[in-house]
């Protein structure tokens, strides 16, 4: 049987020839940055890759059709319309229907395994939600890298989130959680949270050393690189604390749940920070794509 993702031209080349790849996720361009700056910010993600002699492997579901790699028409898509937010259990739903959708974390990763791409750069990891003992709400990232074969470099995950019960969560999953040249766990907006790393690695070489181990040993899980922003980039702490808690008091004010906490709390943070909060974002996910394409180039040369 054929396959049913559509590798893109270049993807497939690189593929081909052991030539550096990083996945990127379409979530943050089609629901996490304002119109027209995140085609802006999309096209700017995969010429960084380029400028460092990667291949970038964006993905999305189009009409149905899964895609790792995708051309300036595919691209300007995901900026433009209205699409699902599509996690791993709906790519069968919108292969079914001929929708679009664009993927998360958990779909990106799940996707990007399956073509043969190995490195994968995001803003933020998905975790466990602050309630979750009574709401169960947990990102299905988690439960994918457990067993997809992918490292994710990103800043942490939000602070929005339960921090520490994710690095359980992770833990429990064996998922391997490493500090980029930290032994701190970053909390996105910021450079470092409350908790402390088992494991850091100094550079991008040691990383593709430990995924070529992990696949020597027969393990089926991701691995996540833990990327803090530099200090001189984070938001102000002050102000982050500040505008967190009135946002988790708005929430609560409001009577928001469920699936409706986090894109509540990240559009009240980006209004009550002027801005702020996203500007952060963009600086932290380039950062995040500059070392994804370090590890893949470390890795293609270690494979090839």
């Amino acid at each position: 049987m054929s396959s049913p993702i559509a590798v893109s031209a270049a993807v497939a080349d690189a593929l081909a020839h052991h030539r550096p790849i990083v996945a990127l996720e379409s979530t943050i361009i089609s629901h996490g940055l304002p119109r027209p700056r995140n085609f802006e910010a999309a096209k700017e993600f995969e010429q960084i890759l380029l400028d460092a002699g990667v291949t970038p492997a964006t993905v999305a579901v189009l009409d149905g059709v899964p895609h790792v790699g995708l051309d300036e028409e595919g691209v300007r898509r995901i900026a433009d319309e209205d699409m699902a937010k599509a996690s791993v259990r709906d790519l069968p739903i919108l292969a079914a229907a001929k929708r679009s959708g664009a993927t998360t974390v958990a779909a990106t990763a799940h996707l990007a395994a399956k073509a043969g791409v190995r490195v994968f750069a995001t803003g933020g990891l998905g975790g466990v939600h602050r309630g979750a003992s009574a709401s169960f709400d947990e990102s299905a990232d988690l439960s994918t890298l457990s067993v997809t074969p992918i490292t994710v470099v990103s800043a942490g995950v939000k602070s929005v989130l339960d921090i520490s019960a994710t690095l359980e969560r992770l833990e429990t999953l064996s998922v391997p959680v490493v500090g980029y040249r930290t032994s701190i766990f970053p909390s996105f907006w910021l450079t470092e949270s409350a908790f402390e790393l088992d494991w850091s690695v100094q550079d991008a070489h040691e990383i593709a050393r430990m995924m070529k181990s992990q696949d020597e040993l027969g393990h089926g899980q991701g691995i996540v690189v833990a990327n803090p922003i530099p200090r001189d980039q984070q938001w102000d702490p002050a102000e982050h604390d500040r505008v967190l808690t009135e946002a988790l008091a708005a929430a609560d004010a409001e009577g928001i749940h469920g699936k409706a906490v986090t894109p509540f709390l990240l559009s009240y943070i980006v209004d009550a920070s002027g801005g702020r909060s996203l500007e952060v974002n963009l600086d932290l996910a380039r950062n995040n794509v500059r070392l994804a394409a370090e590890i893949a180039a470390a890795w293609s040369v270690l494979t090839a």
